[in-house]
Order: structure tokens, then sequence, then C-alpha cells
């Protein structure tokens, strides 16, 4: 497999990507980066957890003239948290690697003025939200004709609904000859359809296949569902993980489940809770920092985040549909390391394990409780 440099990369950022112990590229990294840096417009597809965000970052870095004081890359993301991850991601690789490139952050329900203070600043890369930056660009508070690329991330969500049309616009905005990547997990006919009307000479660049992670232990175990609550309590304490992401569907729940851990002493942020940027921030910036062992979010709210140490997933709400398990799992065992999913099921969900068994080709063991010890049955 071909080294970063010999894909094209500047040798000062794989020397900062050597210092986080990143020093081979990922399949969808070797396949997509040769790709972005050629200047092509491309559809990069691979599952969570591949590496998806520096297939795109680093070519996009590489592209960027740092001399010139002007907006190049625009990355449009459906999130607040994901917007803020890539920003910081982003900067610490610029920084190592003393490209002297600027990242700004552009999410709604955060003061405008501020941002447009910021933007005096002539950031080369800003990441934000649809709604964010088209209304910026609508203000002629953002210059777009100085834009080489617009990546599109998690375009499964993007490209659908209110924020087509504001990506649309953003597209329509630049000048003809940028270059457009979408970037997605899954490869669904409708995203792809829309990515092709929007680009229509799209290279796609796609690694592996729909598959689970074999670092992965998968476990289920079955309870009546009032006791959810309690058997997490005593899976936490019995499994003792370094960090855990609880899976919830419903924000009201999350927050009663929320508070009966923090009454049992254990440390707990909750992504569905958190009313505005600054408490979302202060979440997950308590949780990488390891004050909270303990991340309740709902699938949205984990889509794209990139959390190292993530040890464990517990599913207390359960995924119907087995690319969503798939999803949710693949927060853990990053970079080489072991990870455990436990979903906590009631007698009627636990036909959904064997789903996930037969779609995915994994074993989902049974475990159990006894003396405040997980046990596993053979």
């Amino acid at each position: 497999m071909a080294t970063f440099s010999e894909l094209g990369i500047l040798p000062a950022l794989e020397s900062a990507l050597a210092t986080d112990d990143i020093t081979d590229p990922t399949p969808i990294q070797s396949k997509a980066i040769p790709v972005i840096l050629a200047g092509s417009d491309a559809y990069v597809s691979s599952e969570t957890g591949t590496g998806k965000t520096l297939a795109y970052l680093l070519p996009a870095l590489a592209r960027v003239d740092a001399a010139q004081r002007a907006l190049q890359v625009v990355v449009v993301v459906p999130t607040h948290e994901l917007a803020m991850q890539i920003c910081d991601v982003g900067r610490e690789l610029a920084q190592k690697a003393g490209l002297g490139i600027r990242f700004q952050p552009l999410i709604g329900g955060v003061s405008t003025k501020r941002q447009l203070e910021k933007l005096k600043d002539k950031p080369q890369v800003i990441v934000g939200t649809p709604g964010r930056i088209d209304e910026l660009i609508k203000g002629r508070k953002i210059k777009p004709h100085t834009v080489k690329s617009v990546i599109v991330d998690e375009v499964d969500r993007l490209l659908l609904g209110e924020s087509l049309a504001e990506v649309r616009s953003i597209i329509k905005s630049m000048q003809r000859q940028r270059q457009l990547v979408f970037v997605s997990a899954t490869q669904r006919p409708e995203t792809t359809e829309e990515a092709e009307a929007l680009a229509s000479d799209l290279v796609q660049v796609h690694a592996g296949a729909d598959q689970v992670n074999s670092a992965i232990e998968h476990f289920y175990i079955e309870c009546e569902e009032r006791d959810k609550a309690e058997v997490l309590r005593k899976l936490l304490h019995a499994l003792e993980p370094l960090r855990a992401i609880v899976f919830m569907h419903r924000s009201a729940n999350a927050e009663i489940l929320a508070s009966k851990l923090n009454h049992h002493k254990i440390p707990v942020v909750d992504l569905h809770g958190a009313k505005d940027n600054a408490q979302r921030k202060k979440a997950m910036d308590d949780f990488r920092a390891g004050e909270a062992k303990v991340l309740i979010a709902s699938d949205i709210a984990a889509r794209g985040l990139d959390i190292r140490g993530v040890s464990h997933v517990f599913n207390f709400d359960i995924p119907t549909q087995s690319k969503d398990y798939l999803h949710r799992v693949g927060r853990t065992s990053r970079a080489g390391s072991q990870g455990c999913a436990v979903s906590i099921m009631t007698a009627q969900e636990v036909r959904l394990a064997k789903r996930y068994q037969s779609d995915l080709h994994i074993e989902v063991r049974v475990g159990r409780l006894a003396g405040g010890v997980f046990h596993v049955d053979n």
C-alpha cells in the first residue's frame, strides 16, 4: 500500500499525522486522495470509522494556497458537532504541519456578529451547516468566487429536503470550475442521483463492503423494558468502560436516564439534553477529556463524531435496521483498538439480534449479569 507522501500528500502533513500514530492510509484514503488532489469531482463512500474525514481533508489542505488570504475550501456538514470536530482536526493538522491555514466554523444558533468578526481574519477554509453558509453567502458576507473546492459531508442527510435546497444554492453561487466532493457512509440511489445532478462527471470512489470491524465483540442482554436503566447501570459497573456511548431515541427518556446515572455517581453527559451550541460543546469536551465516562446520544447527534478511546457502545433503544446498528457500533474499536457493543433488549427485541447476525455476518452472544459480574453464555 502506498504511503501518504506517495499519494501526493505534503511531507509536512505526513509528519503531522505521524505524531498521532497515523502512518498508513486506510483503503478509502488510498483511493480518494489522488482523485481529490487531481481536482476531480468525486462521490466518496465508505463505512463509518474508515477515515473519510482525512480522505478529503488531507488533499483539500494540500490544494490550499496559504499565502492567499481568501476563502478556498467550503465544507458543508449537517451538525454543529461535526463542524466543530472537523475544524479542530484541520486546525491541529495545519498547525503541526506549519501550513498557516485558517479554519472557521459557521453554524446556526451562535451569534452571527461574532462569526462575521472572525471572517475578517480571512480563513482559507470554512466548515459549517448549510443554512448558515447559504445565509452568509446571500448576505454577501462570504465571497464565493475564490472557492476551489466544495465538500458536502454526510450527503445522505444533506441532499434531502430543506438542506438540499440550501446545498444547491451554495454550489450555484460558486464559480463553474470549482471542485465538488460528496462524502457518505452509504450509497443510496436517491442521494447519488442528486449528487450526479449537481456534478455530471463524478468519479465514484468506494472502499469496503458493509461489514463490521472484526475487533468488535457483540452481546445482548435480555430484560424487561422498565429494567433497562438499572441493567445499564450494572453493566457500566461490571464492564468499567474507558468511554461509552449510550444510544437512545427520545430526548425525554435520555434526560431521565442521565439523571439516574448521575445519581449513582456515574458521570454522564447528554447530547440529547444540550439546549444550545455552548452546552453541546461542553458535553463533548467533558467526554473527550474523560471528565464524563458516558455520553448519551441519538443516531443523528452521533453521526460523524470521531472520538478516540470509546471502548463500549450500549444500545438502550434498539435499532430496527442492521445498517443503523452498523453505524452505532462503528463508534468503538477505532485505530486498531478492541471494542464492545452491548444491546439491552426486551424479549420482543431479541429477534433483532438474529437479524444483525444474518445481515452483517457477525456473532451476537448472549450475556447476563450475576453478582455484579457480566457473564457470556456459551
